[in-house]
């Protein structure tokens, strides 16, 4: 399922490295959920406004992933993130990870709540805070 098209998109390159390879011989889960929150990050750091990334926090509430085909060592995948509707605290992320064949690697659903930098209390997602990544 690509980012719907009221959705501000992004796309990160990973590469499977030799320490990411588990015993099957292929990326262990384990580097998927760490490839998931990089693309999160790097989407938060890229859209959002500078006083926004200064003021407030994401923390992760839960991730659920489908893993539907293998990547090996050496292959070179395509992340690509967007988000759903915010809801209170929090916010929903999509991540799919497409192989250069173009195939389905894993799809992730990621719910982040929103925290004040400073006190670290969740926060409602304000309307400012949310509107760069929905077109």
């Amino acid at each position: 399922m690509p980012p719907p098209a009221d959705r501000t998109s992004f796309s990160l390159q990973l590469r499977a490295e030799a320490a990411d390879i588990d015993e099957l011989g292929h990326v262990n889960n384990a580097v998927y959920l760490r490839w998931v929150q990089a693309v999160a990050v790097a989407h938060w750091q890229a859209v959002a406004a500078p006083e926004h990334r200064d003021r407030f926090i994401w923390v992760v509430s839960g991730h659920e992933i489908d893993y539907r085909a293998a990547v090996l060592e050496g292959e070179t995948v395509t992340a690509t993130a967007w988000v759903g509707t915010p809801s209170g605290a929090r916010f929903a992320r999509h991540v799919e990870i497409i192989g250069e064949d173009g195939r389905l690697r894993a799809r992730a659903l990621t719910i982040w709540a929103l925290l004040n930098a400073e006190t670290r209390r969740l926060l409602r997602v304000p309307a400012a805070v949310a509107a760069p990544f929905l077109r």
